[in-house]
């Protein structure tokens, strides 16, 4: 029973690696990759099991399968190690609280204030109308290196504004919107297109952007289809699916706090 003679060290040390498992976790909870998470979880699980039962030949099996999989992992895991570097190393302190703030280390008056009514509103509007609308909203990652190729903006979000960019005839309504907290900071913006060929051929550029934007970063997206005023969600370059736009509300205010 000497397993059982744990000192300080050993339970700070469970306790940071059951911290940073709980992150991994929220960090791609709702992607596919979550399925692969829990199978390598439950396969480090028997491979320490069998290390304690002292199971020799099954424990060097899994033991060899593990240390060749960890190329595998930086591959399959790529999108989800690329956020968690940014997050880890972004030197923006609000991006640090909401980091921070998921392990409820801080108050709620860390998140973001974004008006999500508004933007529910201005969707709907524009879905109705079947006007074209990209949304990127800014998260923990920076998104200065795409707001630098479209028009510098400081406004408040309203539903009236938001309808107004992308109005047909705007000079504004090409591109995408950025928007901080509940400030839209740019428009115009020309968005990295994803080259993904599982994406549905029914989803023109917007939506690509889209995926391409949330690939690279943590920021969420609505766009608003053209053709027939559908209302999509991106997150994490996935479409997030929701039943009704009050669903949609409560999505973006657990993804936004």
């Amino acid at each position: 029973m000497e397993f059982l003679d744990l000192r300080i060290i050993d339970i700070i040390d469970i306790l940071l690696v059951a911290f940073l498992l709980y992150y991994l976790y929220k960090l791609i909870k709702g992607t596919v990759a979550i399925n692969i998470f829990i199978g390598i979880v439950i396969i480090i699980g028997i491979s320490e099991l069998t290390k304690l039962l002292q199971m020799e030949l099954l424990s060097k099996i899994l033991g060899g399968f593990l240390g060749v999989g960890m190329f595998a992992l930086i591959v399959v895991f790529q999108q989800e190690i690329r956020k968690f570097l940014l997050m880890v190393g972004s030197t923006n302190l609000n991006a640090r609280k909401r980091f921070f703030k998921q392990f409820r280390l801080l108050s709620k008056e860390a998140g973001i204030t974004t008006n999500i009514r508004a933007l529910i509103d201005a969707c709907r509007s524009m879905s109705e109308k079947k006007m074209g609308a990209l949304m990127v909203i800014q998260r923990n990652n920076s998104l200065d290196f795409v707001k630098n190729s479209g028009d510098e903006m400081n406004i408040e979000v309203n539903k009236p504004i938001i309808e107004s960019i992308f109005f047909k005839n705007s000079p504004l309504h090409d591109g995408a919107i950025i928007i901080e907290n509940n400030t839209i900071t740019a428009t115009r913006v020309i968005l990295p297109v994803s080259n993904d060929r599982n994406i549905p051929l029914r989803f023109g550029l917007r939506h690509r952007a889209a995926v391409g934007i949330s690939e690279k970063t943590d920021a969420v997206c609505l766009v608003v289809s053209e053709e027939n005023g559908q209302i999509s969600y991106l997150k994490d370059g996935e479409f997030v699916m929701y039943n009704e736009l009050e669903d949609l509300a409560k999505q973006l205010e657990n993804d936004l706090t």
